[in-house]
């Protein structure tokens, strides 16, 4: 038996990712004005508090507002060809509805691209990245309200705008399809989900569809070279047993999971989703200006990965797992996370020919990755992370990505979630940690922020140096 070498192709953008609200900190400099985030101290767990808190680790993160040189810096030490961060909404307009943009906070990206060019690192941008302005969030109503649809092009085309032919690679919404599942984090909307009527979620991602489609089509006015792409959260979805009861429970969950990549690459809702609100006797504020700006369709399809999830009809399985926040049942051959996350590398083969199967254009991985309780060691060269577990699952996830490559997908690249350990989104933690580099700052909000390189780091160099030969099959899977 031969072990076979995955065959990335030349261009591949092998880079790393990251999220404003979790590395920037500075919360209250430079003009920025509040965002949901700065009243969500504990993630997911709670959903908001009134005003800022002290307790809220996003409020500093990892203070890469003041540090984005030094670390910018060592992922052009790792080899990084692109970058996908981040522009905060509320450092460009504090309100979310202010006539004018925020020069200060359009200067700190300015000084941001000038670091990646020195190094040759292309930007890939997400427009909104679970940080609606609070006032959006609290006068409007969120994504409830159609204003934001305006609001959110006025804000995109300052963007385009401003940096223009500096960048190339836009994703409009950041995992538009965790709506449904989390209305205050990817909405605006200041409610629990058992809390929030169906019409109004429904008309809320509307809304978000349309003004992704409207800030796509002004990306092409303003630059043609420009490309656009989704961002979805990809979860396969397996049938708990062959009941076929069960496999359409999984398909169901599926194809509602596919509703956003839909309309962002066919501009239209699939008949399943109008029989769905039909059924649910939700009729959509819906326009005929709307139904003809969601033709402006994507160059690409983004997405996140990070487990898979079974369904089952039977409501008596219905079981969920610590690290199942997208719903589903835990897959009991599978391990987990220390956070439940279900770890499933060939599912990451799976949505990758599923996708490209489904809509036929270039795919992009912009989010995968390990968190874990991280320990900095002295290695006798200095302090490091012996982070060999983690090694593990990027090896053997990008080993798969290297084999639907093979299989005939399109795949533009792949940037490792929290290429830098950052402050986690589910729990506003920063003892789960993903990074290649170590940060010392704790939860307590104690530490140096001092950055150091974990074994990780020199294994994805080598993986970047190497256009992905490095890689090798995981429990002897040989070709």
């Amino acid at each position: 038996m031969t072990t076979r070498t995955p065959a990335f192709p030349e261009g591949f953008l092998w880079g790393g990712a990251t999220a404003a609200n979790q590395i920037e900190g500075a919360y209250d400099v430079g003009g920025k004005g509040l965002s949901i985030q700065d009243v969500m101290p504990h993630g997911l767990q709670t959903l908001s508090t009134q005003e800022p808190t002290d307790d809220n680790l996003k409020h500093e993160a990892i203070d890469f507002y003041h540090r984005y040189a030094e670390d910018i810096a060592l992922f052009a030490e790792m080899g990084f060809r692109t970058y996908r961060f981040s522009i905060a909404w509320t450092r460009i307009f504090p309100n979310g509805d202010d006539a004018e943009p925020n020069e200060e906070g359009l200067a700190f990206y300015d000084r941001v691209l000038d670091e990646l060019e020195k190094y040759g690192i292309e930007p890939v941008v997400t427009i909104s990245h679970y940080e609606t302005p609070l006032h959006l969030a609290r006068e409007y109503g969120g994504w409830r309200n159609r204003a934001l649809i305006d609001l959110y092009v006025t804000y995109a085309t300052t963007l385009f705008e401003r940096y223009k032919g500096r960048v190339r690679h836009w994703l409009t919404f950041n995992e538009i399809n965790a709506l449904f599942h989390f209305p205050f984090m990817a909405g605006g909307i200041e409610l629990n989900r058992d809390d929030v009527e169906d019409a109004d979620l429904y008309q809320a991602a509307h809304n978000e569809l349309v003004a992704s489609a409207l800030a796509t089509k002004v990306a092409r006015r303003v630059d043609p070279e420009n490309k656009i792409g989704c961002m979805v959260i990809a979860v396969p979805r397996y049938g708990l047993t062959p009941d076929p009861a069960d496999q359409r429970k999984a398909q169901e969950e599926t194809q509602l999971d596919f509703v956003f990549g839909d309309v962002h690459v066919r501009g239209q809702y699939p008949g399943h989703y109008l029989r769905l609100l039909r059924e649910k006797g939700i009729e959509l504020d819906i326009t005929d200006a709307d139904r003809e700006a969601l033709r402006n369709t994507v160059d690409f399809v983004s997405f996140s990965y990070y487990m898979s999830v079974c369904e089952s009809a039977d409501p008596a399985r219905q079981t969920k797992g610590e690290g199942n926040v997208v719903g589903g049942i835990p897959n009991p051959t599978l391990e987990a996370s220390e956070w439940g996350w279900q770890i499933d590398p060939v599912g990451l083969r799976i949505v990758l020919n599923d996708f490209w199967d489904r809509w036929q254009l270039p795919l992009f991985i912009v989010e995968n990755g390990l968190g874990a309780k991280d320990v900095l060691v002295d290695s006798g060269e200095g302090k490091t992370v012996e982070d060999d577990y983690r090694i593990a699952y990027l090896n053997d996830h990008l080993y798969q990505v290297g084999e639907a490559i093979t299989d005939g997908v399109d795949v533009l690249g792949y940037t490792a979630w929290g290429c830098i350990d950052l402050v986690s989104a589910s729990k506003a933690e920063l003892s789960k940690r993903y990074g290649f580099i170590y940060v010392d700052r704790n939860d307590d909000g104690s530490g140096t922020l001092a950055r150091y390189r974990k074994r990780s780091f020199d294994w994805y160099r080598d993986v970047i140096a190497s256009n992905g030969a490095v890689l090798r099959p995981s429990h002897g899977e040989d070709a």
